[in-house]
């Protein structure tokens, strides 16, 4: 008889517990909403590949920076900015996984800004496929080279790939070969 109340006490004690600790629908049965405690990280994507590009803080900025190329378009943290040839207007072409995997669009969630030496009525913006806002230039969506690792290299300079040349863009929104 004492070894059943043990158990039945046993029972009991597991139901009160699920019951305070349940995942039902009222007020106290609900489970807490959780949020992630973590940073984002500031690093550059550079090192690690991804599909998809991260868009810029609201107003995505441009600038001129130095190269062996001489002065060229770069973003805010002066990571060189490339055309793509095989595109036609302000329409990317480069939508595959592969093609925005190794050719990122630079992004941005705002109006686009000019820092010094740009000329701040070629700047615009275009809504690719994936409903995403890609900067453009003199009417050239602007992109990075996943191979470009600090500022200043032009790694992606002239090369031949998913159907045309990428090259670096000058002040004034012409390519550079």
């Amino acid at each position: 008889m004492h070894s059943k109340l043990v158990l039945l006490g046993g029972f009991a004690a597991v139901a009160f517990i699920t019951a305070a600790c349940g995942t039902g629908t009222g007020p106290y049965g609900a489970a807490p909403a959780t949020t992630p405690t973590a940073q984002p990280s500031t690093a550059p994507v550079v090192a690690s590949p991804s599909t998809t590009a991260s868009p810029q803080a609201a107003g995505a900025a441009i600038a001129v920076g130095s190269s062996r190329l001489g002065s060229i378009l770069v973003d805010s943290s002066g990571r060189t900015l490339y055309l793509f040839v095989a595109d036609s207007g302000t329409a990317s072409t480069c939508n595959s996984a592969s093609c925005v995997q190794n050719w990122p669009p630079f992004l941005t969630n705002g109006t686009p800004q000019a820092l010094s030496g740009v000329n701040a009525s070629l700047l615009g913006t275009t809504t690719r496929g994936d409903g995403t806002i890609e900067v453009t230039y003199a009417g050239h969506p602007l992109y990075y080279f996943i191979a470009d690792r600090k500022p200043g290299d032009v790694t992606g300079q002239n090369i031949d790939a998913f159907g045309g040349p990428w090259y670096v863009v000058s002040p004034s929104g012409m390519q550079i070969r």
